[in-house]
């Protein structure tokens, strides 16, 4: 509805009907502010009466959200996105009903201006957050998990709306932005608790190679920690300058063991397993040239005698397990406790 025009312009004050005049004209307002009171009211309340039922509209509209099984970061943005739209809807409505149109569609060229404006100044912070929107829909990784990104490695502990927080192999906690996380390579290390590890060892020429391969396999087979499924292997890599250089591939399971705690100890076990059969384990070779030539002088006297390797009774790995076993547990258990006790250096929600 619009408004008559002002009053005073249309009076004569010249004339000697200026009373009346005057009289007549605020007659009119007033029949023009009864004819808009009503309808003035009647935007007031559906505003009212939509701005209270925005949220459990909201919450209702989105419940199938929860059914699919989505995240709780989307869910609560469309939640408030929803609410919002209703509150906006409302604000309309009463401007419609209050006769002020043109003012509601400036509001919105307003806001859509400002909307452009603000969405360039704060452009990193929008992509952080519709990064973070995607991990939560998509969970590449999940809280504990193990993973390489952007160079770092470490167990998840906390994902919020701006970073995901890893706490390395050191006690560490790091935090990467998720547009970082989401636009790199992410590496999972625990997807698969199956993990391959692995070591070289260097044998000489006269030892005989398929010999070593057999005792290592054995030892191999023999140990707890050790899958046999993939079954560990012991190839030939490389010939070296004094040693043929060996292989040996293993699978573990992280969850319970450390392959690098497995790799030390197999280490032990396979070089002691070779010098008690006799598998020499020579330096890399070294050639020194002097050009002046350089005296030999021999020492009369008995030849040292070779000391055998006595041969025990039992087997190497018997003997290391009864002497007492090592510590080959996995260190992510160890990591992921540490970091439930310590302090989060960020204290937004978690979204996974």
């Amino acid at each position: 509805m619009q408004w008559p025009h002002p009053f005073i312009s249309s009076v004569d004050v010249t004339s000697g009907n200026a009373l009346p005049a005057l009289a007549s004209e605020m007659t009119s307002l007033w029949g023009a502010v009864q004819a808009w009171l009503p309808m003035l009211l009647l935007g007031l309340l559906a505003l009212t009466l939509l701005v209270l039922t925005s949220r459990p509209l909201a919450r209702l509209l989105v419940r199938p959200l929860g059914y699919l099984g989505s995240s709780e970061l989307v869910t609560l943005v469309v939640r408030r996105t929803i609410a919002i739209l209703i509150i906006l809807l409302g604000l309309y409505v009463f401007l419609r009903l209050a006769g002020l149109t043109e003012f509601a569609l400036a509001i919105l060229s307003g806001t859509g201006v400002m909307g452009l404006v603000l969405g360039f100044a704060f452009r990193d912070i929008a992509e952080n957050f519709m990064a973070s929107l995607l991990l939560s829909v998509q969970k590449p990784f999940k809280i504990g998990d193990v993973i390489e990104v952007d160079g770092q490695t470490g167990v998840v502990n906390q994902v919020t709306s701006r970073a995901t927080t890893l706490v390395d192999y050191d006690g560490n906690h790091i935090q990467i932005p998720n547009a970082t996380i989401y636009k790199n390579t992410i590496k999972n290390l625990t997807a698969n608790p199956r993990i391959r590890g692995h070591f070289a060892i260097g044998i000489g020429y006269d030892a005989g190679i398929r010999k070593a391969q057999q005792l290592a396999l054995e030892l191999m087979n023999k140990h707890k920690a050790v899958l046999g499924d993939p079954e560990p292997q012991i190839l030939v890599d490389s010939l070296g300058s004094a040693t043929v250089n060996l292989v040996v591939y293993f699978w573990v399971n992280s969850e319970t063991h450390s392959p690098l705690k497995v790799a030390s100890v197999m280490m032990r076990l396979i070089m002691r397993e070779f010098e008690h059969h006799g598998i020499s384990m020579p330096d890399d070779a070294r050639e020194r040239i002097f050009p002046q030539g350089i005296p030999l002088v021999s020492e009369r006297s008995s030849p040292a005698t070779r000391t055998e390797t006595s041969v025990p009774d039992k087997p190497l790995l018997e003997q290391e397990q009864e002497t007492g076993s090592d510590d080959i547990s996995s260190d992510t258990e160890d990591i992921r406790q540490q970091a439930r006790q310590a302090r989060d250096p960020e204290q937004g929600q978690n979204i996974l």
